[in-house]
């Protein structure tokens, strides 16, 4: 993408899922040797699969995670107990195998890969500067964009970086207010990695203090993400309007990867109906985030890692999901009476 309306072209003409996948897996269901709607989820997901994947008989061949990482000049207000540098490290981490995603993806037969996005370069401080300049958030939006291949069956996003609870809380209350009389950084801020009361405090203050700089300009979700935003969460919202275009399935991890994919919901009608939520996590303002796009999570385990690994870990659930559709007998072929013979 070379400008912001070109993105915002894009997301006028988004393809609608395949209506006669999602019907035919929906019939097949209700031949398979099992009360008709007992499988709950399992069912709708893969009804789901098949709609956005365009096939009668999903697969799941071919999974990909990919976790973009940025840094945020708002650390340097104290707003996380841990410095900039850990980013940098994490990614190393996550080369060596090291990390919980490593695991994760492994378990779930996925395909990891990292994406750093000019680490040695932090965004601007949110409270006194646009984050991204026009070019840096294109630049890191078109990473993520073209990171996605038609041929994936189902792609998992997730993130990394130092500060980034403070960027997705303010992208959160800018596309999203707050209720009551309660400050935007009380309502969406959480203590992210770790900090303490006067962490938080410095944490709900410059979330507040941006949104205030900002003002008006913040009512178009694209200038909302590359003003309050970070490179990966950038990525994070390329990579969810690429998959569209491909129909390429997606599981999103937790709040921040959740705030980052937020404006495409805002600008288009259904516009994350390709994307499942992977998980509630346990950082202060997702589960609201998640009740204000309409949508439910697969798996609320408590978790607040990030990297993927909510997303990665839902991946068997929806394996599980495509083994019965695919594998289960129907009621004539193993011989069973249905309700209706």
């Amino acid at each position: 993408m070379q400008t912001l309306e070109e993105i915002r072209a894009l997301c006028a003409a988004l393809l609608p899922g395949d209506d006669a996948a999602e019907q035919a897996i929906s019939r097949r269901q209700a031949q398979l040797t099992k009360p008709a709607g007992s499988l709950g989820r399992l069912e709708t997901l893969a009804a789901w699969l098949g709609r956005w994947q365009g096939r009668e008989m999903p697969r799941l061949e071919r999974v990909a995670v990919h976790v973009f990482a940025g840094n945020h000049g708002v650390v340097a207000r104290g707003v996380s107990p841990f410095p900039a540098a850990v980013t940098a490290q994490m990614v190393a981490n996550f080369a060596h195998g090291g990390a919980a995603i490593n695991q994760i993806a492994r378990v779930a037969e996925a395909e990891l890969r990292v994406f750093p996005l000019e680490l040695e370069k932090p965004t601007a401080d949110i409270c006194t500067a646009p984050a991204m300049t026009e070019a840096e958030f294109l630049a890191a939006f078109n990473t993520g964009h073209d990171s996605v291949m038609p041929e994936m069956d189902l792609l998992c996003l997730g993130e990394m970086g130092i500060g980034n609870t403070t960027a997705g809380a303010a992208l959160a209350a800018a596309l999203f207010g707050a209720d009551g009389a309660v400050s935007l950084g009380a309502f969406w801020a959480g203590r992210g990695t770790g900090v303490d009361d006067d962490g938080l405090r410095r944490k709900r203050e410059a979330i507040d203090t941006a949104i205030a700089f900002h003002g008006a300009a913040l009512g178009d979700p694209l200038e909302a993400i590359r003003r309050l935003g970070g490179r990966e969460m950038a990525a994070i919202l390329g990579a969810t309007l690429a998959a569209r275009r491909h129909r390429v399935p997606v599981l999103l991890d937790g709040f921040v990867c959740t705030a980052a994919a937020s404006p495409l919901a805002r600008m288009a009608k259904g516009g994350l109906d390709h994307t499942i939520i992977a998980h509630a996590s346990a950082e202060h303002g997702h589960k609201a985030l998640i009740a204000r796009l309409g949508m439910q999570p697969l798996l609320d385990l408590g978790m607040r890692l990030g990297e993927a690994t909510g997303a990665a870990l839902a991946v068997s659930i929806l394996r599980a999901a495509l083994a019965c559709h695919a594998g289960m007998a129907t009621f004539a072929q193993a011989g069973v009476a249905n309700r209706d013979a």
